[in-house]
């Protein structure tokens, strides 16, 4: 089976992560081979790295219609870059059919790659499974909302969403099947943190203020610099996007665009942090991470959890997350870590405090993460579902 997958950011994140796990996993299960349009950057030297063959683009045209990014006031100019991303991705779609082996199904790695989805349908013609990695705009009423998932239900052979909060956030006359992402770990992998003085508090993933980057960081300052707790703290991830020169003058006066990274090295440096603050910038393999951290921290503004948490679960690590009303496949309040109501940087020193203070609470909450996450995310589970997808949608 030849799959053409399109993915929708240059930089190394979850979503890129999850695909690669779940091909990984497939190809044992299945003979599958992969194609992947993507933007240039560190998520396509992944996708090389995992044996898939990478075509690279200077965008792909996305619609955003997400919890927090989707369309108000001066972010209505995003759409102007979309649109100037349309012919360079119906160009790219043109050149795979004319160059490449005939694909069997398309599989979109994020449901904001809708303009490119129906672009591809139409040059394809071919089954098409799409993702829905975030949680969607919640105004099932409102027009827009209507209008996109109409459209996603035109094209789209299968839907499937990542977890049951984003599930819940797509209208429910949509059909669609949950299947959770996972990770390959060995028990090599998954040892436990040496017990020392200090307590390392992680977090994961790509920088972004919506991750909760900056709460993150107040509360590093809360505690290390009013409460005097001898805490370290550690930063693995990238910048979204890097731009320079005069794009990214006008989009820093348009708001558009952030160097989350310097901004939080500035941070650090302002406040005297820097002997317990560490930044690891993007690292290839994030499974080296997890074993040296206490506590893994998921602050984001999307009140949902992301893969850093059950990531770290495997590894026996309790995580604290922003996150109202969380439904099991999340976490469990005080059973796989701590829930807080909204990303502030009290409540979480509150609850890095609690972890961090209190042993044996955080060592029961990680065993019983490492339980949860092993019920949950089996990485084979959820390859052998989608193979399920693949082939049933193939004999339609």
């Amino acid at each position: 089976m030849r799959v053409l997958y399109l993915h929708l950011a240059g930089a190394f994140g979850g979503a890129s992560k999850s695909l690669i796990e779940l091909y990984e996993a497939a190809k044992k299960l299945g003979k599958i081979e992969a194609v992947t349009l993507t933007p240039a950057g560190t998520a396509a030297t992944a996708f090389e790295k995992a044996g898939m063959q990478v075509i690279e683009t200077t965008g792909l045209s996305q619609f955003d219609h997400t919890r927090y990014g989707y369309y108000r006031h001066l972010r209505w100019l995003i759409l102007m870059r979309e649109l100037l991303y349309l012919p360079g991705t119906f160009l790219a779609l043109l050149r795979l059919r004319n160059t490449q082996a005939a694909f069997d199904l398309i599989h979109v790695n994020e449901i904001t790659l809708l303009p490119t989805a129906l672009l591809a349908k139409w040059v394809f013609q071919l089954p098409m499974v799409i993702h829905v990695r975030s949680v969607q705009y919640l105004d099932h009423t409102s027009w827009r909302t209507r209008q996109v998932f109409k459209l996603l239900n035109k094209i789209a052979s299968e839907v499937i969403c990542i977890d049951e909060t984003v599930r819940a956030s797509v209208p429910g006359w949509v059909k669609t099947k949950v299947i959770h992402n996972g990770i390959s770990v060995d028990s090599s992998m998954t040892q436990a943190k040496e017990q020392t003085e200090i307590i390392n508090i992680g977090m994961a993933g790509v920088l972004l203020r919506s991750k909760g980057i900056y709460e993150f960081l107040q509360a590093t300052n809360i505690l290390v610099n009013e409460r005097q707790r001898n805490i370290h703290f550690i930063i693995a991830g990238e910048n979204a996007r890097n731009t320079t020169g005069l794009k990214q003058w006008l989009l820093k006066r348009m708001g558009f665009y952030e160097d989350v990274f310097a901004e939080a090295i500035k941070f650090v440096q302002d406040n005297a942090l820097e002997k317990h603050v560490t930044f690891k910038g993007f690292l290839p393999d994030i499974r080296k991470f997890y074993p040296g951290m206490d506590v893994i921290c998921f602050p984001s503004h999307l009140n949902a959890c992301g893969r850093p948490v059950f990531e770290a679960a495997f590894f026996g690590i309790p995580s604290i997350v922003a996150i109202k009303d969380p439904l099991e496949d999340a976490i469990i309040h005080e059973v796989t870590g701590l829930a807080i109501n909204d990303p502030s940087p009290v409540l979480l020193a509150n609850a890095i405090d609690r972890l961090a203070l209190n042993h044996d609470f955080r060592m029961k909450l990680g065993k019983q993460a490492r339980d949860w996450a092993l019920s949950h995310f089996s990485i084979e589970n959820s390859a052998a579902q989608l193979l399920d997808i693949y082939f049933h949608n193939l004999k339609k």
